[in-house]
Formats: C-alpha cells, structure tokens, sequence
C-alpha cells in the first residue's frame, strides 16, 4: 500500500512527463478501439451477406449435384426434408434450380433461375429485403421475376420490362416464355448480380416441366445458440442419403477469411502498440535517469532493488490505468456512434464491392462487442508492463554509491 502511495505521488510530481504519456497511450487505445469496432462490422457484414442474403446457414443437395448440377437429379420427398429440419429446430426453405437464355431488345445473356417458396424463402434469408427498384415477388402475381442489379444493366431493363426466357424443359421439350420484370435487386453476391433470376416456385415448375422435386433445401437454425456444426451433424444423420453442408463448407474462402480476422487484429494492435511501448520505455528511461540520485538515497537508506523495480512498475500500472479509462470514454461513445452512423464512401464506389463473391454496401458500420473493446485495453496493458520491465530493472541493480554521485 505504501509503495502505491509513493508510486502515486511520483506519477502526480512529474505532471508533464505524466499527461504527455497518458494522452499519448489513450489516443493509440481509442483509435484501436474504433479500429476493432469497424473491423467487427466490416467482418459481420461479411458473413450476413453470405449467410442472410442467400446462402442461409446449411443446404441440402441430392448426391452429386453440387459437382455436377442437373435439372433432373432432385430431392424427390423434400417435404419429408423439410419436416424433420422443422423438428430438429431447423427453419427451412426448398428451391428449385436450373440455367437458361434471357433475352430483352437486342440484348441476351445466360441466367441461373431459381425458383422459390415465396413464404418459406423470407423465413430463411432476407434477400426480399434488398430489392433496388419496383418490388419482390407476390404470390398472387405469375410469370413475374426478379433481376440481379447487373443481369439488368446487360439486359437494359427496370420493373414492368418483358423479357423472353428461353431453356431446356425436363421433359425433353424446348421451354420458352415471356415474363415482366417486377423487380431489380441491389448489389447482393456477385453471382446473383450478374445472372440471377428469381422467380415463384409454381412459375418454374411450369416453365421446366418439372412437377415434382426440389434441387436445394437452405436452412438456419431457429436458436442460434445451437452451434453450428452440431446442427449440420444432427441433420445429416437424420438424411444420410443426402448431402448436407455449412455455409462454412460452401464457402470455404469466406471461412478461412473469418477464422483469421482475429489474427489479422492482434497483428494491428502489435503493430500500433509497438510505438506506444516505446513512447512508455522512453518516458520511463526518462524518469529513471532523471531520479537516479534519489534512487541511490533510497537504497542507501534501506530500500531494496526488487521494492524499487515494484515502484516503477507501479508507476507504469497506474499510466496505463489512466490511459485505459481515457481510451474508453472515447473509443467506446465514437464506435457507438458510428454503429447508428456508417461512413458513407458512396462517394468513392457507385455500388457495392465484392470480396469471395460476397458483395459489401458502401456504408460501413461499426460494430461495438464485448471482444472489440476489452482486446485493445488487454493490449495496451500488456505492452506498457512489458516495456517498462527495462527501466524498472535498471533502477533495481543501480549502485547506491554510483546513484548518489550520479551527475
């Protein structure tokens, strides 16, 4: 208790060398902590949009289709699928896959069209919620489909346009049809963007002949609590003739890419916080040679080498305290806002990017969690003591008699 009252009174004694230090460490603590907020969203948003937008957490395929897709291999009894994700705490949505030729003015290009259950679709992703201009698709409306942002670009159409869908039909025969575009999604994935076609469940089976059968089934789970690999094991013994597979095994890129933000955090602060260790070991040196007569006094008089490095120590502990506690009251409240307040780079991309085919908007939130404030505050913490162990081992060896005529 002493040696803290005398390390407080050293720290509040040298008041400029003090405020210099703090203000120093509290800035690199606040920046990091804003820095770890962005990183979050920017990762968050990564997985939302690959998982919400249109994968959803798990797919089930017939065997063989994922490597060979083919309109006619199919889940046949998907609804018995479908009723035992539903019991094992699954929400699940069917759809039906196949590849075509649109054709709008002078303009046609290749297509993947899907076709959906529009009810059980919005309870597993939110691509409906994402629609750039007209509307989503309405049960009550046939033959109307949804664009990627881009396929209409290629096709020069908005909502209301006709296009001709032109495809192989499973029944051998030549499927051709006309369709009004009812909507154009924003930038969601890069493979929706540039040839994706949405369309009602009813509409597809009509156009391709197919009246039975399904090609995909994409669930999440109801409680995310479930860990996610317990969910995929539990519904592939419960269809052991199907393939079942995570979001993270489709997209394995995505995964590696999230497994290894953490590590690419730690590498930033380690890089940001190497200067603040340095400014801490120098301002410490400092103060170290500034007292090294005083030093001497104190050994001289009884005070041991290990109580000395434990007071410099203590000096640093309580700079590090003072920086942390500033490095919170403006990291956290400047991330805060910044999660109701994106920032806005509209201005540098006209529409969304995209990373591993996963497209991001321009508007980039932070992201405040628990991980994102207390890992920057462990950081600093860490790499103050770990830089002042140098000074506080010099004042602990110093020679009484050397300090003392220390000039």
């Amino acid at each position: 208790m002493k040696l803290l009252s005398l390390a407080v009174k050293n720290v509040l004694r040298y008041r400029h060398r003090t405020w210099v230090t703090v203000l120093a460490m509290a800035f690199a603590g606040a920046i990091m902590i804003f820095y770890a907020g962005l990183f979050e969203g920017w990762m968050g948003a990564m997985e939302t949009n690959a998982v919400s937008m249109e994968m959803g957490e798990m797919q089930i395929h017939a065997q063989g289709y994922r490597d060979d897709p083919d309109l006619y291999t199919v889940i046949p009894d998907y609804r018995r699928v479908i009723r035992q994700a539903e019991n094992s705490g699954l929400i699940a949505s069917p759809r039906l896959l196949g590849g075509g030729l649109a054709a709008a003015h002078e303009n046609s290009t290749g297509v993947s069209i899907r076709g959906i259950d529009l009810r059980a679709e919005e309870g597993v992703v939110l691509l409906q919620n994402h629609v750039f201009s007209g509307s989503w698709l309405s049960a009550t409306d046939a033959k109307q489909v949804v664009l990627g942002y881009q396929l209409a670009r290629i096709l020069d159409v908005r909502p209301g346009s006709e296009i001709v869908l032109v495809a192989q039909a499973a029944d051998g025969s030549m499927a051709n049809d006309l369709f009004t575009v009812q909507g154009v999604l924003k930038s969601v994935g890069q493979g929706i963007d540039r040839g994706g076609l949405i369309m009602g469940d009813r509409d597809f089976r009509e156009f391709f002949a197919l009246p039975e059968g399904v090609h995909e089934i994409v669930m999440k789970r109801a409680d995310n609590g479930v860990l996610l690999e317990q969910a995929t094991q539990k519904m592939a013994e419960l269809v052991p003739d199907l393939e079942v597979n995570s979001w993270r095994e489709l997209q394995p890129t995505l995964a590696r890419l999230l497994d290894l933000s953490d590590v690419s955090m730690i590498i930033m602060l380690l890089i940001i916080y190497a200067a603040v260790g340095m400014l801490t070991m120098n301002a410490m040196l400092m103060g170290v040679f500034e007292r090294i007569p005083v030093f001497g006094v104190m050994k001289a008089v009884g005070f041991s080498g290990c109580r000395l490095f434990g007071l410099i120590f203590s000096e640093t502990l309580l700079l590090v305290t003072m920086a942390s506690v500033l490095s919170l009251a403006l990291g956290v409240p400047l991330s805060y806002y910044f999660e109701q307040h994106p920032i806005d780079f509209s201005f540098l991309l006209s529409e969304s990017s995209t990373i591993a085919g996963i497209a991001f908007e321009p508007q980039w939130y932070c992201r405040v969690t628990a991980g994102s404030v207390v890992m920057p505050v462990v950081f600093l913490y860490t790499v103050a003591l770990l830089a002042v162990l140098y000074p506080a081992w010099k004042a602990a060896v110093i020679s009484p008699v050397k300090a003392i005529h220390h000039t």
